[in-house]
């Protein structure tokens, strides 16, 4: 039998001559590698295999792990508007990275595969790129495992060790201050778009974004083994001015 199925390329890796190993996060297979034969260089070839590339693949359903051969791979949604501005493509980068280093499980996840794809369209199409690469953070925290319940009333500080929003002083180094808070909570009480900030009485400048960021990739090198360094960001923080 064949399966059909929608995926988004997260890197590839040259196999032999005229082949690649394709690692693909899928809708229905979850995170898989396949085999793809590239054949001459044309950009109708080379476009499905570029990183982050929205795609339909056909594969094999043998329902048994290893690595199979894609029987078709097509450009299922092309990118609109990243490919020509740079700032997007600065996105693409960082979501590239994070998804590489967090998209890990083989069993399907249709909820997470609609997030991961409403992330792209965002950041291709989305106005309020200034708070994207948090909103993407935030966004994989629940399928992950560790969104944190949202602050309670005077609870100005986050816990980044255990992953909880406090009242007082930081008892150590590794907690958010009240900015970042403010702003942290309004993005996740928002969900999608840009904050609503006056109904929270913060505010979002390029200064709390920068150290938010900083403390959201804190908070997952301490929750997602081997999450590290990422080597986008130094470029990324342009994007958050």
């Amino acid at each position: 039998m064949l399966c059909t199925t929608r995926a988004v390329v997260l890197r590839t890796v040259k196999h032999t001559d005229g082949r690649v190993v394709l690692r693909a996060y899928t809708e229905r297979l979850g995170l898989r590698s396949f085999l793809v034969r590239t054949g001459a260089g044309s950009a109708s070839r080379s476009a499905p295999l570029q990183a982050l590339a929205r795609v339909e693949l056909v594969v094999p359903d043998t329902g048994e792990p290893g690595l199979r051969t894609a029987r078709d791979l097509r450009v299922d949604k092309p990118y609109v508007r990243a490919p020509y501005e740079p700032l997007r493509g600065i996105l693409l980068l960082f979501a590239q990275e994070v998804f590489n280093k967090t998209l890990r499980e083989e069993a399907p996840d249709e909820g997470l595969f609609h997030f991961v794809g409403s992330a792209l369209e965002d950041i291709d199409t989305g106005n309020d790129l200034a708070h994207q690469p948090l909103r993407l953070l935030i966004g994989l925290m629940a399928p992950l495992g560790f969104l944190p319940e949202p602050p309670g009333e005077g609870e100005t500080r986050f816990d980044l060790r255990d992953g909880m929003f406090f009242r007082g002083p930081s008892p150590h180094g590794f907690c958010m201050e009240p900015d970042q808070v403010s702003l942290f909570g309004a993005l996740m009480a928002r969900g999608v778009g840009p904050p609503r900030m006056k109904e929270r009485q913060g505010s979002s400048t390029a200064g709390i974004r920068r150290r938010l960021l900083d403390d959201l990739l804190t908070y997952f090198r301490l929750h997602v083994e081997a999450f590290g360094e990422l080597r986008s960001v130094d470029v990324l923080r342009a994007v958050l001015e």
